[in-house]
Protein backbone atom coordinates (compact mmCIF):
# COMPACT_ATOMS: atom_id res chain seq x y z
CA UNK A 1 0.00 0.00 0.00
CA UNK A 2 1.41 3.48 -0.81
CA UNK A 3 2.02 5.92 1.65
CA UNK A 4 -1.18 8.08 0.42
CA UNK A 5 -3.29 5.57 0.15
CA UNK A 6 -2.22 3.75 3.66
CA UNK A 7 -2.82 8.02 4.85
CA UNK A 8 -6.09 7.99 3.89
CA UNK A 9 -7.09 4.81 5.49
CA UNK A 10 -6.17 5.24 8.43
CA UNK A 11 -8.07 8.48 8.47
CA UNK A 12 -11.04 6.51 7.36
CA UNK A 13 -10.51 4.44 10.25
CA UNK A 14 -10.37 7.33 12.95
CA UNK A 15 -13.17 8.59 11.32
CA UNK A 16 -15.32 5.70 11.88
CA UNK A 17 -14.33 4.98 15.42
CA UNK A 18 -14.92 8.85 16.41
CA UNK A 19 -18.65 8.73 14.73
CA UNK A 20 -18.93 5.06 17.12
CA UNK A 21 -17.90 7.06 20.29
CA UNK A 22 -20.33 9.70 19.44
CA UNK A 23 -23.20 7.67 18.34
CA UNK A 24 -23.11 5.42 21.61
CA UNK A 25 -22.28 8.83 23.97
CA UNK A 26 -25.66 10.23 22.55
CA UNK A 27 -27.50 6.86 22.21
CA UNK A 28 -26.91 6.80 26.07
CA UNK A 29 -27.33 10.32 26.97
CA UNK A 30 -30.78 10.50 24.49
CA UNK A 31 -31.88 6.89 26.72
CA UNK A 32 -34.78 7.17 29.31
CA UNK A 33 -33.64 9.38 32.28
CA UNK A 34 -32.74 6.59 34.93
CA UNK A 35 -35.81 5.75 37.34
CA UNK A 36 -36.24 7.25 41.04
CA UNK A 37 -37.61 5.49 43.91
CA UNK A 38 -39.26 6.87 47.28
CA UNK A 39 -36.62 7.31 49.95
CA UNK A 40 -38.26 5.96 53.10
CA UNK A 41 -40.64 8.02 54.60
CA UNK A 42 -39.26 11.41 53.57
CA UNK A 43 -41.16 12.12 50.68
CA UNK A 44 -37.73 12.51 48.33
CA UNK A 45 -37.32 10.26 45.52
CA UNK A 46 -33.32 9.17 44.22
CA UNK A 47 -32.19 7.86 41.03
CA UNK A 48 -32.03 4.25 41.34
CA UNK A 49 -28.38 4.26 40.98
CA UNK A 50 -25.71 6.69 42.88
CA UNK A 51 -22.85 8.62 42.52
CA UNK A 52 -20.50 7.94 44.62
CA UNK A 53 -17.76 10.44 45.56
CA UNK A 54 -14.78 7.99 44.60
CA UNK A 55 -15.44 8.47 41.03
CA UNK A 56 -14.14 11.56 41.47
CA UNK A 57 -11.38 11.18 43.57
CA UNK A 58 -7.98 11.95 42.14
CA UNK A 59 -9.00 13.45 38.96
CA UNK A 60 -8.34 16.18 37.27
CA UNK A 61 -11.22 19.26 37.93
CA UNK A 62 -12.58 19.10 34.14
CA UNK A 63 -12.89 15.26 34.23
CA UNK A 64 -14.78 15.68 37.39
CA UNK A 65 -16.93 18.14 35.51
CA UNK A 66 -17.74 16.41 32.95
CA UNK A 67 -18.62 12.90 35.04
CA UNK A 68 -20.77 14.82 37.11
CA UNK A 69 -22.54 16.93 34.15
CA UNK A 70 -22.84 13.82 32.55
CA UNK A 71 -24.80 11.81 35.28
CA UNK A 72 -27.41 14.83 36.04
CA UNK A 73 -27.95 14.85 32.31
CA UNK A 74 -28.90 10.78 32.71
CA UNK A 75 -31.12 11.42 34.93
CA UNK A 76 -28.97 10.94 38.64
CA UNK A 77 -29.52 13.49 41.52
CA UNK A 78 -28.30 11.23 44.29
CA UNK A 79 -24.72 11.77 45.04
CA UNK A 80 -22.87 10.41 48.01
CA UNK A 81 -19.23 11.32 49.50
CA UNK A 82 -17.42 10.98 52.74
CA UNK A 83 -13.88 12.85 54.43
CA UNK A 84 -12.23 9.61 54.27
CA UNK A 85 -12.38 9.73 50.05
CA UNK A 86 -9.35 11.49 49.35
CA UNK A 87 -9.93 14.86 47.80
CA UNK A 88 -13.54 13.51 46.26
CA UNK A 89 -15.06 16.56 48.58
CA UNK A 90 -13.13 19.29 46.83
CA UNK A 91 -13.48 18.15 43.24
CA UNK A 92 -17.60 16.96 43.50
CA UNK A 93 -18.19 20.46 45.41
CA UNK A 94 -17.12 22.10 42.79
CA UNK A 95 -18.55 19.96 39.97
CA UNK A 96 -21.37 19.72 41.87
CA UNK A 97 -22.09 23.34 42.03
CA UNK A 98 -24.68 23.74 39.04
CA UNK A 99 -26.66 21.33 39.91
CA UNK A 100 -26.60 21.74 43.69
CA UNK A 101 -30.76 22.97 44.20
CA UNK A 102 -31.93 19.79 41.98
CA UNK A 103 -29.39 17.12 43.44
CA UNK A 104 -29.74 15.05 46.76
CA UNK A 105 -26.24 15.22 48.24
CA UNK A 106 -25.14 12.86 50.94
CA UNK A 107 -21.90 12.97 53.35
CA UNK A 108 -20.45 11.05 56.05
CA UNK A 109 -18.59 11.62 59.45
CA UNK A 110 -15.84 9.30 60.10
CA UNK A 111 -16.71 11.01 63.91
CA UNK A 112 -18.13 9.59 67.09
CA UNK A 113 -18.34 12.03 69.14
CA UNK A 114 -20.16 15.62 69.62
CA UNK A 115 -16.90 18.02 68.89
CA UNK A 116 -15.08 15.69 65.93
CA UNK A 117 -18.25 15.08 64.14
CA UNK A 118 -18.90 18.91 64.01
CA UNK A 119 -15.40 19.34 62.73
CA UNK A 120 -16.04 17.15 60.06
CA UNK A 121 -19.31 18.82 58.89
CA UNK A 122 -18.27 22.23 58.92
CA UNK A 123 -15.31 21.58 56.53
CA UNK A 124 -17.37 19.15 54.42
CA UNK A 125 -20.03 21.74 53.80
CA UNK A 126 -16.94 24.07 52.87
CA UNK A 127 -15.28 21.63 50.40
CA UNK A 128 -18.31 21.18 49.17
CA UNK A 129 -19.77 24.60 48.54
CA UNK A 130 -22.87 24.29 50.30
CA UNK A 131 -24.82 25.78 53.39
CA UNK A 132 -26.23 22.05 53.69
CA UNK A 133 -26.19 18.04 52.96
CA UNK A 134 -29.55 16.58 52.28
CA UNK A 135 -28.41 13.22 54.19
CA UNK A 136 -25.72 13.14 56.88
CA UNK A 137 -24.36 9.19 57.63
CA UNK A 138 -22.61 7.81 60.62
CA UNK A 139 -19.53 6.90 58.30
CA UNK A 140 -18.47 2.60 58.87
CA UNK A 141 -21.39 2.24 62.13
CA UNK A 142 -20.27 -1.43 62.70
CA UNK A 143 -18.79 -1.95 65.88
CA UNK A 144 -21.43 -1.78 68.95
CA UNK A 145 -18.99 0.16 70.83
CA UNK A 146 -19.29 2.96 67.97
CA UNK A 147 -22.81 2.60 68.19
CA UNK A 148 -22.52 3.12 71.74
CA UNK A 149 -20.81 6.33 71.73
CA UNK A 150 -22.42 8.34 68.70
CA UNK A 151 -25.56 7.53 70.77
CA UNK A 152 -24.18 8.20 74.44
CA UNK A 153 -23.62 11.34 76.07
CA UNK A 154 -21.51 14.03 74.31
CA UNK A 155 -22.10 11.56 71.14
CA UNK A 156 -21.86 12.06 67.65
CA UNK A 157 -25.63 12.11 67.49
CA UNK A 158 -25.52 15.19 69.24
CA UNK A 159 -23.79 17.20 66.39
CA UNK A 160 -26.21 15.28 63.69
CA UNK A 161 -29.66 16.84 65.55
CA UNK A 162 -27.99 20.27 66.61
CA UNK A 163 -27.08 20.69 63.08
CA UNK A 164 -30.53 19.80 61.66
CA UNK A 165 -32.31 22.20 63.52
CA UNK A 166 -29.74 24.26 62.21
CA UNK A 167 -30.68 23.65 58.79
CA UNK A 168 -27.01 22.52 58.20
CA UNK A 169 -28.75 18.95 57.26
CA UNK A 170 -32.05 17.31 56.65
CA UNK A 171 -31.85 13.84 57.13
CA UNK A 172 -29.72 11.70 59.51
CA UNK A 173 -28.60 7.55 58.69
CA UNK A 174 -25.68 5.35 59.32
CA UNK A 175 -24.11 3.09 56.86
CA UNK A 176 -22.68 -0.38 58.20
CA UNK A 177 -20.90 -3.76 57.19
CA UNK A 178 -22.64 -5.84 60.44
CA UNK A 179 -26.21 -7.26 60.71
CA UNK A 180 -25.94 -7.43 64.46
CA UNK A 181 -25.01 -3.33 64.43
CA UNK A 182 -27.44 -2.71 61.65
CA UNK A 183 -30.23 -4.18 63.29
CA UNK A 184 -29.35 -2.54 67.08
CA UNK A 185 -28.69 0.40 65.34
CA UNK A 186 -32.62 0.61 63.85
CA UNK A 187 -34.34 -0.79 67.25
CA UNK A 188 -32.16 2.47 69.34
CA UNK A 189 -32.79 5.19 66.76
CA UNK A 190 -35.51 6.54 64.47
CA UNK A 191 -32.46 6.77 61.55
CA UNK A 192 -34.34 8.07 58.30
CA UNK A 193 -31.46 5.97 55.87
CA UNK A 194 -29.49 2.85 56.15
CA UNK A 195 -26.57 1.88 53.77
CA UNK A 196 -25.32 -1.47 53.56
CA UNK A 197 -23.62 -4.14 51.09
CA UNK A 198 -26.98 -6.31 49.46
CA UNK A 199 -25.32 -7.96 46.92
CA UNK A 200 -25.40 -11.81 45.53
CA UNK A 201 -22.73 -13.33 46.38
CA UNK A 202 -22.81 -12.30 50.00
CA UNK A 203 -26.74 -13.39 50.26
CA UNK A 204 -25.75 -16.99 48.71
CA UNK A 205 -22.25 -17.51 50.27
CA UNK A 206 -22.54 -15.52 53.57
CA UNK A 207 -26.30 -15.02 54.43
CA UNK A 208 -25.13 -11.65 54.81
CA UNK A 209 -28.14 -8.02 54.08
CA UNK A 210 -31.38 -9.65 53.79
CA UNK A 211 -31.94 -9.24 57.60
CA UNK A 212 -30.88 -5.56 57.35
CA UNK A 213 -33.10 -5.03 54.31
CA UNK A 214 -36.25 -6.70 55.87
CA UNK A 215 -35.54 -4.26 59.51
CA UNK A 216 -35.19 -1.53 57.23
CA UNK A 217 -38.45 -2.12 55.44
CA UNK A 218 -40.28 -2.73 58.60
CA UNK A 219 -39.13 0.87 59.72
CA UNK A 220 -39.67 2.48 56.34
CA UNK A 221 -36.69 4.02 56.30
CA UNK A 222 -35.13 4.86 52.67
CA UNK A 223 -32.51 1.86 51.84
CA UNK A 224 -29.43 2.58 50.20
CA UNK A 225 -27.03 -0.35 49.07
CA UNK A 226 -23.58 -0.90 48.63
CA UNK A 227 -21.34 -3.40 46.59
CA UNK A 228 -23.99 -4.60 44.28
CA UNK A 229 -20.85 -5.20 41.73
CA UNK A 230 -18.76 -6.51 43.90
CA UNK A 231 -17.59 -10.16 43.75
CA UNK A 232 -14.45 -11.35 46.34
CA UNK A 233 -11.62 -10.69 48.33
CA UNK A 234 -7.94 -9.83 46.56
CA UNK A 235 -5.80 -12.70 46.52
CA UNK A 236 -2.93 -12.21 49.25
CA UNK A 237 -0.39 -11.29 46.62
CA UNK A 238 -2.53 -8.60 45.43
CA UNK A 239 -3.73 -6.80 48.55
CA UNK A 240 -1.53 -3.94 48.06
CA UNK A 241 -1.16 -4.39 44.37
CA UNK A 242 -4.28 -4.85 42.62
CA UNK A 243 -5.47 -3.38 38.63
CA UNK A 244 -8.69 -1.35 40.54
CA UNK A 245 -6.96 1.12 42.88
CA UNK A 246 -10.65 2.61 43.52
CA UNK A 247 -11.43 -0.75 44.67
CA UNK A 248 -10.54 -2.53 47.68
CA UNK A 249 -12.51 -5.45 46.75
CA UNK A 250 -12.30 -7.57 43.39
CA UNK A 251 -15.08 -6.26 41.86
CA UNK A 252 -17.25 -8.68 39.31
CA UNK A 253 -16.56 -10.05 36.22
CA UNK A 254 -16.73 -6.94 33.50
CA UNK A 255 -19.47 -6.41 31.63
CA UNK A 256 -21.81 -9.16 32.25
CA UNK A 257 -21.58 -10.54 35.19
CA UNK A 258 -21.26 -6.87 37.09
CA UNK A 259 -24.46 -6.09 35.15
CA UNK A 260 -26.08 -9.25 35.89
CA UNK A 261 -25.38 -8.54 40.17
CA UNK A 262 -26.35 -5.05 39.37
CA UNK A 263 -29.47 -5.87 38.12
CA UNK A 264 -29.81 -8.58 41.19
CA UNK A 265 -29.45 -5.41 43.83
CA UNK A 266 -32.02 -3.27 42.33
CA UNK A 267 -33.86 -6.04 42.12
CA UNK A 268 -35.29 -5.80 45.80
CA UNK A 269 -37.46 -3.20 47.37
CA UNK A 270 -34.25 -0.76 47.56
CA UNK A 271 -34.18 3.09 46.75
CA UNK A 272 -30.79 3.12 44.96
CA UNK A 273 -27.59 1.49 44.98
CA UNK A 274 -23.77 3.18 44.60
CA UNK A 275 -21.77 1.11 42.09
CA UNK A 276 -17.82 0.85 42.58
CA UNK A 277 -15.71 4.27 42.25
CA UNK A 278 -13.82 3.16 39.12
CA UNK A 279 -15.48 4.91 36.56
CA UNK A 280 -16.38 1.92 33.91
CA UNK A 281 -18.34 0.19 36.46
CA UNK A 282 -20.40 3.70 37.35
CA UNK A 283 -20.95 4.48 33.71
CA UNK A 284 -21.85 0.58 33.05
CA UNK A 285 -24.18 0.92 36.23
CA UNK A 286 -25.90 4.39 33.91
CA UNK A 287 -26.35 2.30 31.22
CA UNK A 288 -27.74 -0.81 32.96
CA UNK A 289 -30.21 1.96 35.28
CA UNK A 290 -31.46 3.22 32.26
CA UNK A 291 -32.45 0.37 30.53
CA UNK A 292 -33.24 -1.67 33.99
CA UNK A 293 -35.04 -5.04 33.78
CA UNK A 294 -35.50 -7.51 36.82
CA UNK A 295 -33.51 -10.63 36.26
CA UNK A 296 -35.41 -13.72 34.27
CA UNK A 297 -35.25 -17.07 36.32
CA UNK A 298 -32.34 -18.45 33.95
CA UNK A 299 -30.10 -14.92 34.59
CA UNK A 300 -30.31 -15.15 38.51
CA UNK A 301 -29.31 -19.15 38.39
CA UNK A 302 -26.28 -18.54 36.00
CA UNK A 303 -25.13 -15.36 38.15
CA UNK A 304 -25.42 -17.64 41.91
CA UNK A 305 -23.41 -20.70 39.94
CA UNK A 306 -20.82 -18.52 39.45
CA UNK A 307 -20.65 -17.65 43.13
CA UNK A 308 -20.76 -21.37 44.06
CA UNK A 309 -17.25 -21.49 46.69
CA UNK A 310 -16.33 -18.16 46.49
CA UNK A 311 -15.00 -16.28 49.32
CA UNK A 312 -17.60 -13.21 50.21
CA UNK A 313 -15.91 -9.65 51.14
CA UNK A 314 -17.96 -9.94 54.71
CA UNK A 315 -19.19 -12.92 56.59
CA UNK A 316 -21.96 -12.82 58.88
CA UNK A 317 -21.44 -11.60 62.41
CA UNK A 318 -18.32 -9.15 60.13
CA UNK A 319 -17.20 -6.24 62.99
CA UNK A 320 -15.07 -4.18 61.04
Amino acid sequence: MERRDFLKQAAITAAVASASRIGASNSASSASPIARRPLGKTGEHLSIIGFGGIVVMNEDPGAATNIVSEAVDRGINYFDVAPSYGNAQLRLGSALKPYREKCFLACKTDGRMKDDSRVQLENSLRLLETDHVDLYQFHALTKMTDLDKVLGPGGAMETMEAAKKEGKIRYIGFSVHSVETAQAAMDRYNFDTVLFPLNWLLVSQANFGLQILSRAQQKQMGILCLKSMAKTVWPANQQKNHPEPKCWYQPAGFPDEASLGLRWTLGHPITAAIPPGDERYFRLAMDVAQNFKPLEPHEEQTLLAGGKGVEPIFQLGNDV
